[in-house]
């Protein structure tokens, strides 16, 4: 599906058809945007830029002369979008095309910052007059998003440390979590690195306008700040992870005390009781009872009081 913004009596419409394509100028439109792309809509709008299209798989390539390239009157850049779901989070990637004034998003996926920019498009027109502006508030919006996102899993990894101090739930499930979130953290501060390196090269740029590079360089102060924060962040997950993990440990090595004691405690009962138990000593145990049956009585219950009164004088219980 393809929406074109375009302007018109001071006014910013959209429509879905294509057929407009063939009556405006390249100075009228402002956004193409590209939605689940079939190959006619992709035919249809590089015949009107003058202007190949990249491919999906293009758009995914990681090296950096892939994710920014110029030419004489186009820039291509694209940088990935992180998703948030219930429990993990996804990353996709969006192609930005700027050509004669005119931006282009190709993506795969429905983005909630995507939706809330055309509404405001549509509502202030004024404030959007080139597609230039338009990517520039998109950037803008999407580090504003990271920086909310940053916050959320801050604010979980406080939660978490919470638990910790107060021994609530800490098990294997507990430590995943942290895994996770470990997980969901190194996304973002990928995402945000991307973004990074996409605005550095834009801001190198000889096509995209002067007078919006403060704002990109506002931008990129922002993501600097957002990755010093993800680092601490990471230091702070490392830390509970590892306090996690010596509790568990902790309360693991009490299991173990707990079975050694009673191994400790039944080995001399185990001991006495076989040795009286063979039948050479079955005619002493019937002829002497009163005096036979209290000293092995004594022998099973002395070493046992023993071996309580050694470990709690070691602190060992």
């Amino acid at each position: 599906m393809v929406t074109i913004f375009y302007k018109s009596d001071a006014q910013v419409f959209d429509t879905t058809n294509l057929e407009i394509l063939q009556r405006l100028r390249t100075s009228d439109v402002l956004w193409i945007d590209m939605y689940d792309l079939e190959g006619e809509e992709k035919r249809a709008v590089e015949s009107f830029l003058g202007t190949k299209l990249q491919t999906r798989a293009q758009a995914e390539e990681i090296e950096s002369s892939s994710r920014f390239s110029e030419t004489d009157d186009a820039i291509f850049a694209n940088t990935n979008f992180v998703i948030p779901g219930p429990d993990d989070y996804s990353m996709e990637t969006v192609s930005f095309i700027l050509c004669g004034g005119v931006l282009t998003t190709i993506r795969e996926v429905p983005l909630r910052s995507f939706v809330d920019l055309q509404r405001r498009i549509i509502a202030f027109p004024k404030n959007y007059q080139s597609g230039y502006i338009v990517f520039t508030n998109i950037i803008e919006q999407r580090v504003d998003l990271d920086a909310d996102m940053i916050e959320i899993m801050n604010k979980e990894i406080e939660q978490y440390s919470r638990k910790v101090n107060i021994g609530e739930d800490i098990n294997e499930e507990f430590l995943i979590d942290i895994n996770q979130l470990q997980e969901n953290m190194m996304l973002v501060r990928e995402n945000i690195v991307d973004k990074q390196r996409v605005i550095s090269s834009m801001l190198k740029s000889e096509i995209f306008p002067r007078e919006l590079m403060e704002r990109l360089q506002v931008s990129l102060r922002d993501i600097s700040s957002l990755i010093n924060h993800t680092n601490f962040s990471f230091e702070r997950l490392e830390y509970l992870q590892n306090t996690v993990i010596g509790i568990i440990n902790l309360d693991q090595n009490k299991i173990m005390k707990v079975f050694t004691l009673v191994s400790l405690l039944l080995m001399p009962p185990t001991l006495v009781t076989g040795f009286f138990g063979m039948n050479v000593f079955g005619d002493t145990l019937e002829a002497h009872p009163w005096i036979v049956w209290p000293a092995v009585s004594l022998l099973l219950i002395v070493p046992v009081i023993l071996i309580i009164l050694i470990f709690k004088k070691r602190r060992m219980l």
